[in-house]
């Protein structure tokens, strides 16, 4: 690759590293936040839900934009929106400035991801070129998640808005990056092309409902649950219904027909959904029965960030001898394991009990995320690559939050009213039942793509 090459790829992985240290800082922060704005449970779940929704809701609508106004035009706008409404939630001095700032930095993150990874699927010839620069990318994005984790506590043990705040000097250092090495393009060719306003308007509905209904499962009445997923089902199905019929759709349900594709986006749902979920299990577990502090639980659970490491060494020498089919069903056999491991979890388990669980589910993400972000987008054409990337991380997001949201439902009925260690272990213990189903259901899914690659073989 050139040295201007690089350089794109240097800055979009800057991006992807803002948004994953982002939201693994403000886990942490919580409490602080909490303590200081005098925030009630149900408005600091909030804080978390709003950006989900924001990031979730309108990832599809944002990855076709790129794909419409310009790849680099997306971007740079977006990334400006992240960096003040982050400033934003910095200086509130109540929830709802807070919760209103979230939303925002989740709707900028929804338009600026599928855009900076559509601009590296057509800055890089599909290949071996194009693959080991969205490995590097995806190992990036998960060192940023796994940083984000310990300079979160550090930060949060000062002042809870420096968790804001940082991320506004790191942005605005990408951005000025960003303008100078970004190339310019010239204005995609829209004749006979227009926004599918009731297309975009049905689907970023819907998706912001069903998300909705899965974030706040774990809180709200059964009525309310089922009402919201009815209404969010309603929506899809009329956005189905008016894309059949649409000139110019604004997502072409043809792209379905590739059987790789799909395989792709069950699978990065379901894996998403058991790794959010299980950390979020390990948390808990770590915070409230073993009593270890913000910091501790950061460090402990900074192994699993080695997919920082591996995803641009190992993992590209591995597709490259096996194929992306076979490194990710690896993968995500590897994450069952992992999951498998953490099942007999004790009151007084040492961190070496611990520790083979959490650097295999490390191996499991340098494995799985980049490979399952190549298939999710090779053999699309450039002009569909923001609808790609859309579907791709659309399938991350939602999967996250319905593992969280699963995973809090069964702890909380594991639990009952008990507070007793055995009470608090019995939970945990069912919770982890999820995330282990989800990573099975997905290897399974994913073993039909062995299929798949052997048939294509055998006719070659």
């Amino acid at each position: 690759m050139s040295g201007r090459a690089w350089g794109v790829l240097f800055v979009l992985c800057g991006a992807i590293f803002l948004e994953g240290i982002d939201v693994a800082m403000l886990n942490v922060a919580l409490p602080s936040i909490r303590a200081d704005l005098g925030m009630s449970t149900g408005e600091l779940q909030w804080v978390m839900s709003a950006y989900v929704v924001g990031y979730g809701g309108f990832m599809l609508l944002g990855g076709r934009a790129a794909d419409l106004f310009g790849r680099r035009q997306m971007f740079l706008f977006w990334l400006t929106v992240f960096l003040l409404f982050s400033g934003l939630g910095g200086f509130a001095d109540d929830g709802a400035t807070l919760i209103v700032a979230r939303f925002v930095t989740g709707v900028a993150a929804a338009f600026m991801t599928p855009a900076g990874l559509s601009i590296i699927t057509t800055s890089f010839e599909e290949g071996p070129q194009r693959d080991r620069a969205l490995l590097v990318y995806s190992g990036t994005a998960a060192g940023g998640f796994s940083v984000g984790l310990v300079v979160g506590g550090l930060l949060a043990s000062a002042d809870w808005r420096w968790v804001f705040f940082a991320p506004v000097v790191l942005s605005f250092l990408i951005l000025l990056v960003a303008l100078a090495l970004v190339p310019r393009s010239g204005r995609p060719d829209r004749t006979g092309q227009r926004v599918d306003l009731l297309g975009a308007f049905t689907v970023t509905g819907a998706i912001v409902l069903l998300v909705l209904a899965v974030e706040r499962a774990a809180h709200t009445g059964p009525g309310q649950t089922l009402s919201t997923l009815a209404a969010g089902f309603l929506l899809l199905t009329v956005f189905v219904l008016t894309e059949r019929r649409a000139a110019v759709p604004l997502v072409r349900l043809g792209i379905f027909r590739s059987g790789s594709l799909v395989r792709a986006n069950l699978a990065a749902l379901l894996f998403a959904g058991g790794f959010f979920g299980f950390q979020f299990i390990a948390v808990l577990y770590l915070r409230e029965l073993r009593g270890w502090s913000t910091v501790e639980t950061s460090l402990a659970l900074l192994v699993i960030g080695i997919d920082a490491a591996l995803s641009p060494t190992l993992t590209p020498r591995l597709v490259s001898r096996f194929g992306n089919a076979r490194v990710i069903f690896g993968g995500l056999v590897l994450a069952a394991l992992s999951y498998a491991l953490f099942l007999p979890v004790g009151e007084d388990w040492t961190y070496a009990a611990m520790f083979p669980s959490l650097i295999t589910l490390g191996l499991a993400f340098s494995l799985a995320y980049g490979p399952l972000t190549i298939v999710a987008t090779e053999g699309v054409r450039e002009e569909e690559q923001g609808l790609a990337g859309g579907l791709l991380y659309t399938s991350f997001q939602f999967g996250a939050a319905l593992g969280l949201s699963t995973v809090t439902a069964v702890n909380v009925a594991a639990t009952g009213d008990g507070g007793s260690p055995q009470a608090l272990l019995d939970g945990y213990r069912a919770a982890l039942l999820v995330p282990l189903a989800a990573a099975v259901l997905a290897a399974l899914i994913s073993a039909f793509g062995l299929r798949a690659r052997s048939g294509e073989g055998a006719a070659a």
